[in-house]
Parts: C-alpha cells; structure tokens; sequence
C-alpha cells in the first residue's frame, strides 16, 4: 500500500505519480482512509506543479471509476449536455437545457454547487419551492424518455470521488488548476453517460481561469479527454468581463431565467444561451433555430415540466431577502467597467455563497446590477442593489465593490460576448 505522504513529498517536489498510486490515492480518498487535510496537501501541490498528460487520463479514469456509469443508449432522443466552466451571473443552464429539450434533444445535466465567488446551479434551483436535486439512475433514464431533461446532483453511484473532492477544492484556494479542473468536470460528464457535450470555457475577471490562454488550455484538455471516452465534445469561449444579465444569487438568477424561458430576457444572457444551443444542437444533427423556440417561449412549459417532474413549484414565489441597499453613482457619465469578479464576492459576503463546505446559502442574497458597461448614468443614479437576509453583510459586500465601477466618458471597451469554437 502506498503511503500518501510520499505521494504528498512526489507532488510537492514536482515529479509524476506512478498510475498505481493514482488509482489507490482517488480509491482511499473516496472511501475514507485518505483525510481531507492530506488530500488538501496533496491538491496545492498539483496546483503549483501540474498533472502531465498521463497523470491527468490516469486522475480522471479513477474518478470515473471511483463510481457506476450511467448507461443513455436505451434513450430515444439524441442525448447532449452542457457544462460551464462559471462565472458570475451564469444562470445559462437553466435556461439552456429546457430549450435544447424543446428543440428535440434530450438532456442529462448534472451540475454543482457554488465554487469561490460564482453560484452554482443546484444552489440557484434549490431556491425553487421544494425543487430536489436528487435522482437515482433509473429516475434520472424515466426523466429523459418522459419529460426530455433534467438538471440534477451527481447521485451517490455517479463519481463518488469528484464529490468529495469538489467540496474540499472550494474550501482549500485549490480551484484555479487546470488539471483539477479538467477532471473534475469531465469525470462528472462522462459518467453520466451522455452522448455529446459542449463546454462553455468563460475567460475574463469573473472567471475562475481569467487568462484566456489557460482558459484555451483547459478547453482543449477537456475537449481531449472526452474525445478519449467516446463522447462527442467541443468547446465554446465566451467572455466573463462583466456579468451575465443583471443578477448575481441564487433567486435572482431563477427570476432572471425564467424571463429569457418566457422570451424576454437580458440580450447577453440570450445570446450566450442561444450561441451553445446552437453548438449542442449541431453536435446531434438536429436543425432547429432555438432562437425562434426561445423567443417564442416555447421552453417555458418544458422548464415548468422540469421542475415540477423533480418536486418544484414553478408557480411559487422565489424568495426575498430580508434587506436591501443601493450603491449610487459617483459621477455622471458612462459606465466603463463593472467588475465581474468583485460582483461575484459581493454576493458571496452577502449569503449567496459558502465559506466552508458544510455552510447553507441564502437563497434570496445576492446583488442586482442596475447599470452594466455602456449604459450611461448621472451622479446618484442607483448602480448596484445588494440583497441580503443580514444587513451586517451590506458593509463587506459594499467593501467587495469600493473599486468595481468605473465611469468615464468613452464607451465601454469589452471583448466579444462569444468567443471561437474549440474542437
């Protein structure tokens, strides 16, 4: 039996890890004999020295292996999914995935919770009355024949060794690694047993990989690493500069996407949905335009099916938090930036995120961003409204933002909302 403290020391003095070693260190892990502070040693040192090529198909096939794969081949529709690698505002899956089941597809998402400054998708779900993230596999098969989608957790079967490590990663500064990253998310996917995905690789401040270079990078292990299962994968760029849409939190992002769902919606948010329905569509061989399907709110009733198939009410009113206050401009002028990242810390000292893995969210905090870059505004305009069930939170997340505004008198200067497919 190996001794993980070797593994740790191997790590941390930057040579390979041995496949055997890999494959008993993901197994120990998962069942209990590995302890998260060793684990959590053993994570920093691959953020600073790297996984190589064989270490990360070795790392990711013992996480697929750590659990069942789910088995889609019996599903009469095209199976496709989506995964993002986040950002602040992000609430693209809950729209996305209602569409591309409206547009003939099937669609089995398994997606997380919140990571560092950006929400995840369960959090933002469970902020829906009753709405459960949990299914067994076969539910999850009924799911796909009957309704067409579902949105859920990784089930106890599906990649044991990804929840664990997902959690611990979130709470140890050891999410911006591109191999852990990589594994992660493509552990989770191919064992869900879809037939084709589309990676959505968000660069810029509110991303967890901000540079677009190691954001390609990620695109494209991700995309090999799923080639190498079987699956049918590309990867679409889309900027993260500033938010998506106006909302940041769990029951913001809910209200948010069921505007778009209704066929309104912020334009960035529906271009970026309709930009990956597109390249998810493409992948299965479905000719469908789901900009015509969005704007005619035809994916509305399959959301309200979704949910209500997984315990929700999509008729119940969201939650509020308790406490609001507004952020005013400084100055007339133009917004020129509006900080992605800062925007995304502000909703998370305000009870949108965790701190620690074990820690409940708010379903109803987070910020409403009022202006957005290009929009112009006078001196004590209202910019940003923070929401929140503590008003002790207001003064943090108002120190999160002291710096995230500026106003000037040139248009905005942002990259391209959508970026190149990688392949």
């Amino acid at each position: 039996m190996p001794d993980v403290i070797d593994l740790i020391r191997t790590k941390r003095d930057g040579r390979a890890l041995a496949d055997a070693d890999i494959d008993w260190l993901i197994d120990a892990y998962t069942h209990g004999q590995v302890a998260d502070e060793q684990m959590s040693a053993l994570l920093m040192a691959i953020v600073f020295r790297n996984l190589d090529t064989r270490e990360l198909a070795t790392w990711t096939r013992a996480m697929i292996a750590s659990g069942e794969r789910l088995d889609l081949t019996g599903v009469a529709r095209p199976t496709v999914d989506k995964h993002s690698t986040g950002g602040v505002g992000d609430k693209v899956s809950l729209i996305l995935c209602p569409l591309v089941v409206a547009c003939g597809a099937a669609v089995p998402q398994l997606s997380g919770r919140g990571l560092g400054h950006t929400g995840g998708t369960l959090d933002k779900l469970e902020a829906i009355t009753g709405w459960s993230p949990h299914l067994s596999n076969t539910r999850m098969i009924e799911l796909l024949e009957t309704v067409g989608g579902f949105i859920a957790a990784a089930g106890e079967e599906l990649a044991p060794a990804d929840r664990k490590l997902y959690a611990l990663r979130d709470v140890t500064g050891t999410v911006e690694s591109v191999p852990l990253i990589a594994s992660s998310i493509m552990s989770k996917k191919i064992a869900e047993g879809t037939g084709a995905l589309v990676l959505n690789s968000t660069f810029g401040s509110g991303a967890f990989l901000p540079e677009v270079s190691r954001v390609r990078e990620l695109a494209r292990t991700m995309v090999a690493i799923g080639t190498a299962h079987g699956v049918r994968t590309v990867a679409r760029l889309t900027a993260m500069e500033t938010v998506l849409g106006h909302a940041a939190g769990n029951a913001l992002e809910v209200a948010e996407a069921v505007e778009c769902l209704r066929g309104g919606g912020p334009a960035d948010v529906v271009e970026v949905v309709v930009t990956l329905a597109r390249d998810m569509l493409d992948l299965v061989g479905i000719v469908t335009d789901p900009a015509e399907v969005l704007a005619a709110g035809a994916a509305y009733p399959v959301w309200e099916r979704m949910i209500g198939a997984q315990g929700g009410d999509p008729s119940a009113p969201l939650p509020r938090a308790a406490h609001r206050s507004i952020i005013t401009a400084a100055a007339s002028g133009v917004v020129t930036r509006l900080d992605c990242r800062a925007v995304g810390i502000a909703a998370w000292r305000l009870g949108a995120g965790r701190a620690r893995k074990e820690d409940p969210v708010s379903a109803g905090a987070g910020v409403r961003c009022l202006a957005k870059p290009g929009d112009e505004v006078r001196a004590g305009d209202p910019l940003v409204e923070l929401h929140s069930d503590d008003p002790a939170r207001f003064d943090p997340a108002r120190g999160a933002l002291a710096d995230a505004v500026t106003i000037g008198g040139a248009p905005a200067d942002l990259p391209p909302l959508v970026g190149d497919l990688v392949t």
